[in-house]
């Protein structure tokens, strides 16, 4: 009987049989919503009033005309741009290391982009409101825009435009953090996943290690290595370790959430250092290098540092001006602002565009995700059906026993 279950389980998926398997998300879905509620008229009946009640004037401010249109329109963008940035991040770290690296993609060159144009300004200011972002089928509105319409430069120094990190890096920060966020919630699965398999006496299959596989090559010998590390010193994480594992670059994070499942670790103190890490302090990291690279900062500290070891050399003191002298005319070359030349010509474009393909990945990233949620929740609905089954076969074997045994008293 088990194992006609376990194979039941195995072909349980949208591709094999789509029918079932949503049948049981859903029946699923109504379960967890009824418990849901009976808990929350037990416990909080009137947070639930109140949220019915938060629903219904949602619907009531978004259906009705009125002069609150243009605030709902308002809050829309804003939910709009939340959603765009938490959903990239998602798609960052979903699948267990398969996940696409949205902030190389869209994160990243937005930090330039906006950096770089602030410096051929002048000013920082350049935005028309938080959300004016590069989104799904929008641009933001000032990369279009000349110097000109933004007004007169704020910030100049002897070198040209100069924009202080401590300007640039509020206008991208809130994009930055909501992008962690999203990170940290992609990292959410593993953990559901090796807990659920705790709580079923089973294991994930990213905790068995082969030894065979040590030969397949360098990486994944030191790879295996460090996984060794983590199932032999797993159960000594704490808040401070996650917290240091979720601030620095590590593809091997999701093997840190399968061992907080598999042992026990809370679900509040792994996601709130998670969070915290990925979405404070990993995030401003990368923020403020990009900022510091494209702003000239890294640049100048790189060049005065070079200089500095170049002057002991002999030979070079009578070299030095003319290289300074070429190096800060290529600074100046980079961080010019261009005229703006108006022209009467129509230029057509492609509609089929680089950005239209990355798109296209990362919604396709998203319905993967959303595939192995339904997947992973129907096969979870099934499970629990097949233990009453046992349990109960259990029982009735039980009975029999008993039954026997009286008979032979």
């Amino acid at each position: 009987l088990r194992i006609r279950h376990q194979q039941e389980l195995e072909k349980l998926t949208l591709t094999s049989q789509p029918l079932k398997t949503l049948k049981l998300f859903f029946l699923a879905v109504r379960l967890y919503l009824r418990q849901s509620a009976a808990y929350l008229l037990s416990h909080g009946g009137w947070l639930m009033l109140l949220s019915t009640i938060f629903v219904i004037c949602g619907v009531l401010l978004v259906t009705v005309d009125g002069p609150h249109e243009k605030h709902v329109e308002e809050v829309q963008r804003y939910i709009q741009f939340a959603l765009w940035w938490v959903a990239l991040g998602v798609a960052s770290s979903i699948g267990l290391g398969s996940g696409l690296h949205t902030f190389v993609l869209y994160l990243g060159p937005h930090i330039a982009l906006f950096t770089i144009k602030a410096i051929q300004c002048g000013r920082a200011d350049i935005k028309t409101a938080p959300y004016d972002t590069i989104q799904l089928k929008r641009g933001p509105s000032w990369l279009k825009k000349d110097c000109a319409d933004f007004g007169p430069p704020l910030f100049q120094s002897s070198h040209g435009e100069r924009v202080p990190l401590s300007s640039i890096l509020p206008q991208v920060q809130l994009e930055a953090i909501l992008w962690g966020i999203g990170t940290a919630l992609g990292e959410l699965p593993p953990y559901f996943i090796s807990r659920a398999a705790r709580l079923s006496g089973g294991t994930v299959d990213t905790m068995e290690l082969d030894a065979s596989s040590d030969n397949g090559g360098f990486i994944s010998a030191r790879l295996n290595q460090i996984k060794r590390w983590f199932l032999l010193h797993a159960q000594y994480l704490n808040f401070f370790t996650i917290l240091v594992l979720a601030s620095v670059p590590n593809p091997l994070f999701d093997l840190a959430g399968i061992m907080c499942g598999q042992f026990g670790i809370p679900f509040w103190k792994f996601f709130l250092a998670t969070a915290i890490g990925k979405a404070i302090i990993k995030t401003h990291i990368q923020t403020v290098f990009i900022i510091c690279v494209c702003n000239n900062q890294l640049l100048d500290w790189m060049e005065n540092e070079l200089l500095w070891v170049m002057g002991f050399a002999p030979g070079f003191n009578s070299i030095l001006p003319n290289l300074v002298s070429k190096l800060r005319s290529m600074k100046d070359k980079y961080s010019a602002t261009k005229p703006h030349v108006p022209s009467n010509i129509e230029v057509s474009k492609w509609d089929f565009s680089l950005a239209s393909i990355w798109n296209t990945v990362v919604w396709i990233m998203l319905m993967n995700f959303s595939v192995k949620i339904v997947n992973s929740t129907a096969q979870q609905y099934l499970k629990q059906q097949q233990d009453r089954e046992i349990a109960a076969l259990k029982n009735k074997s039980s009975q029999h026993s008993d039954e026997a045994d009286n008979l032979c008293r």
